[in-house]
């Protein structure tokens, strides 16, 4: 097919190199490792262009270097918008941890459509928890900036954390939600699992590491599931942090169904097989928040008792401890209550 655009263009021919980056890129664009994009337009665009490289540097044949210039001048063209955005993040203005550990905070990743042009960026979510009645707020939603199908994600993970930890006991907590420093809609469910380990990191008192970005949506039973545009999110982490400086420690969460769509840039690939940067793509939950907190999970023995220290035995001791509380309350106000039924009838009787 390349082939067959080259004459029919009248281009120099193309070597084995530009064919594989071309191959690569309609692959990329595909948002699949199995599959290809034959998109002729965009395809014949990038062949025009590789040719164009080839011919002002004086070869006769086009060449893998050409067909990734000519990528990254079509990317240069309009990436004014992430630029923007990663200079206010990398300037502070926008507030993005990448390093230490924080309780109850989280990076999750958000992408823009800008066309044919696709970009990510990290987004802080944060979560508190306090003495409540079961109510999970999702602020996006309550300040009307929440989509129908990101409000489904927070209501699938409430369901999750309702019927794991408190199956046989009142849900005595009451929660927040919110992507910080967001000024538009936010949609999807892709960030379910980051809200979620922000939640559990809230519950147990134990800080996420902030090195670490994560994606991808939450079932039900705590089962990660596949998102899209994961080869910009990755790559939308690893920019903040290659400019910061990477330290070995960054990294992006991933949904293990989403492997096979990887196509990611060089440089990514080459820091990740040199160690300096990570992809960990995990099944569950309790997976992602082993990775985040360095803790075990904890999974209940015969007897139903989990390890001791563990998150899930953590945010269980907690909610466990809220459910007391909550009746110590309720108790209180019954008998204040009773009290000021009895004044009343006694000072009734004083009158009769």
């Amino acid at each position: 097919l390349i082939g067959t655009l080259a004459r029919r263009e009248k281009l120099h021919p193309f070597d084995r190199g530009a064919v594989a980056r071309a191959i690569e890129y309609c692959s990329r664009r595909a948002e699949d490792a199995r599959k290809l994009s034959t998109h002729m337009e965009s395809l014949s665009d990038l062949v025009r262009e590789a040719n164009y490289w080839a011919v002002q540097e004086g070869r006769q044949v086009v060449a893998r270097k050409d067909v990734e210039r000519a990528i990254q001048a079509q990317i240069a063209r309009v990436d004014r918008l992430r630029d923007r955005t990663q200079e206010a993040i990398m300037r502070g203005i926008l507030h993005i941890d990448t390093e230490g550990e924080k309780v109850g905070q989280i990076n999750a990743l958000s992408v823009f459509l800008l066309g044919d042009f696709a970009f990510a960026q990290p987004s802080r979510v944060t979560a508190s928890t306090r003495l409540g009645e079961g109510e999970l707020i999702d602020i996006q939603r309550e300040a009307k900036l929440g989509g129908s199908i990101h409000s489904k994600g927070v209501m699938i993970l409430a369901s999750f954390l309702s019927s794991r930890h408190a199956a046989e006991q009142p849900l005595s907590l009451s929660a927040s939600l919110v992507f910080e420093q967001t000024y538009g809609q936010v949609e999807g469910d892709s960030a379910s699992v980051a809200e979620l380990c922000a939640l559990l990191s809230s519950l147990a008192n134990v800080p996420i590491r902030q090195s670490l970005a994560v994606t991808g949506s939450v079932d039900q039973f705590g089962r990660v599931q596949a998102i899209g545009a994961v080869n910009d999110k990755i790559e939308g982490y690893f920019d903040i942090c290659n400019k910061r400086g990477l330290s070995g420690q960054q990294g992006v969460i991933i949904p293990a169904a989403n492997v096979e769509h990887l196509m990611l840039r060089q440089e990514v690939v080459d820091a990740a097989a040199a160690g300096r940067f990570h992809i960990y793509a995990v099944e569950t939950v309790d997976e992602a928040m082993e990775l985040l907190t360095g803790l075990e999970a904890g999974v209940p023995d015969a007897e139903g008792y989990l390890p001791a220290g563990s998150i899930n035995a953590l945010v269980a001791e907690r909610l466990a401890y809220l459910a007391e509380l909550r009746r110590i309350y309720a108790m209180k106000i019954e008998t204040r209550a009773s009290g000021n039924d009895e004044e009343q009838n006694g000072e009734g009787g004083d009158d009769g």
